[in-house]
């Protein structure tokens, strides 16, 4: 069995992984690897954060690995927060807090056209690929539903009278970004067996 670790901590994306993987792999977390290190994300860009992740566990361990970067990129807001997605209103990380700044940057906008961008970067003997998933929706002027979590209760993808929130996870995950991105993955690991 090949083992291949997700670069993160947290379990429901762990989870949700284990599922759709291809059985010939053992998807294992930081944690199992030993890793508790605070993983840097410093670059400009979803794509360079990705790798930097993925590559960090690569030299420090020598495991193939995949690490994903996400954001939220609003039309009227020049696409931020981008890159500063989990962090836009402080440090402190708070999703509240965060769809508090990008309602009230919008308030009175007209455009409210979004999407979710995900890049997983995926290392295998020290080479990279990577796979974007995208999904186009916009802002609502207030939060709708509970589940998810991030910018969840704001986002509504096109096509759909629901906010993320408010999505049945199978539903959300059919769509997202994340589960778009994970798709190609999936699709290139079983071909590059």
């Amino acid at each position: 069995m090949k083992k291949l670790v997700f670069a993160t901590n947290n379990d429901h994306k762990l989870r949700e992984l284990k599922e759709i993987l291809p059985l010939e792999f053992e998807l294992l977390s930081l944690n199992d690897i030993g890793c508790y290190d605070d993983i840097p994300e410093t670059g400009p860009t979803l794509e360079i954060n990705a790798a930097q992740k993925s590559y960090y566990i690569w030299d420090k361990y020598g495991i193939n690995c995949f690490a994903d970067d996400t954001g939220l990129e609003v039309e009227a807001l020049m696409n931020e927060p981008g890159v500063y997605s989990a962090r836009y209103a402080g440090e402190e990380r708070s999703a509240a807090a965060n769809m508090l700044k990008v309602l009230e940057k919008l308030a009175g906008e007209s455009n409210r056209k979004a999407r979710f961008r995900c890049v997983i970067s995926l290392v295998i003997a020290g080479k990279e690929k990577q796979f974007e998933g995208i999904v186009e929706g916009k802002i609502l002027t207030e939060g709708q539903g509970k589940a998810g979590f991030g910018y969840d209760p704001i986002f509504m993808p096109d096509g759909y009278h629901l906010s993320f929130a408010e999505m049945e996870a199978e539903d959300k995950n059919r769509v997202s970004h994340r589960g778009r991105a994970v798709e190609k993955l999936v699709e290139y690991l079983k071909s590059h067996q």
